[in-house]
C-alpha cells in the first residue's frame, strides 16, 4: 500500500439486520479512516453499533452495502473463506473474557493461531515464546490460566493475539474484568505495542480507556455521533 493511504478505509457502509418482519439499521452511512500506527476507541450505549462496527472491521461479518479497504484491499464482498484467511493474517483479537483454553499452557494457548498458519510446530513454539516474552510473561509459559491473575490473563491473550503479527489488533472492553491498577498495565501495554506501529481499536464502556486512545468514535443510533481527537494520551 502506498505511504499515507490509511490502513483502515471505510465508504459508506450499512448493515440491515432483518428481524421479525423488520429491518433493523445497524449501521448508517459510516465513513471511517484509521491510518497505521492509529489508537481508536470506539464508545456508545448498547445498541449503538459499536460491536457491529468491530465485527466489519474485524472481518467477523460483512456489511449489507458500501466499501471496506484493508491495507489496500477491498474486503466488503470477500467470501467466507477468503475472511477467514484475512482474519488470520491481518487480525488479532482481544476479549474481555480472555478466552483462553483452561488446560492449556500459556505457550500453548498463544501457538493456537498458528497452527491454522501451517507453521512448524518448532517455529510456533519460538514465535509463541517470543510473544510471551514481549508481555513480560517469558518465565510462565508452562503456567495454565487457572495459575495465573486476571492480568497475566489478559497478558497471554494479548500475546496470542500479537503472535501472527497482524495488521490491526481489536480489543473488546479489554479491561472489562480487571481491577483499575491491572487494567492501567494492560492500557500501558497497548501504548507500548501502539508505539511499535500496530493499530489498536478497541471498544469500550469506560471513559478513562477512551481517554488513553489517540481518537475517540462516539456511535450512537448506528451513526457516528463524534469523532474527536485526544490532545493527551498515556
Amino acid at each position: 500500500m502506498a505511504p499515507g493511504k490509511p490502513l483502515i478505509k471505510l465508504d459508506k457502509i450499512e448493515k440491515i439486520y432483518y428481524m421479525g418482519g423488520e429491518d433493523v439499521h445497524a449501521l448508517k452511512n459510516i465513513d471511517l479512516e484509521v491510518g497505521r500506527a492509529g489508537f481508536i476507541a470506539i464508545m456508545g450505549p448498547s445498541g449503538s453499533g459499536k460491536s457491529t462496527l468491530m465485527n466489519i472491521i474485524g472481518c467477523l461479518d460483512t456489511p449489507t452495502s458500501g466499501s471496506y479497504w484493508l491495507n489496500g484491499n477491498e474486503v466488503a464482498k470477500a467470501t467466507e473463506d477468503e475472511l477467514a484467511a484475512i482474519r488470520n493474517k491481518e487480525m488479532g483479537f482481544i476479549f474481555q473474557t480472555f478466552n483462553l483454553l483452561p488446560r492449556a499452557s500459556a505457550l500453548r494457548n498463544v501457538e493456537l493461531p498458528l497452527i491454522y498458519s501451517g507453521i512448524s510446530r518448532a517455529e510456533r513454539h519460538e514465535m509463541a515464546q517470543e510473544a510471551l516474552s514481549a508481555v513480560g510473561l517469558g518465565h510462565r509459559t508452562e503456567h495454565k490460566p487457572n495459575e495465573m491473575s486476571g492480568g497475566e490473563r489478559q497478558r497471554v491473550a494479548v500475546a496470542r493475539a500479537m503472535v501472527n503479527r497482524p495488521s490491526v489488533l481489536l480489543a473488546d472492553e479489554p479491561t472489562g474484568n480487571l481491577d483499575t491498577k491491572t487494567g492501567e498495565e494492560i492500557l500501558k501495554l497497548f501504548h507500548d505495542i501502539n508505539d511499535q506501529g500496530k493499530t489498536i481499536v478497541t471498544v469500550t464502556h469506560d471513559p478513562e480507556v477512551a481517554e488513553h486512545a489517540e481518537r475517540v468514535l462516539v456511535l450512537r443510533d448506528g451513526e457516528i455521533q463524534s469523532d474527536t481527537w485526544n490532545n493527551k494520551q498515556g
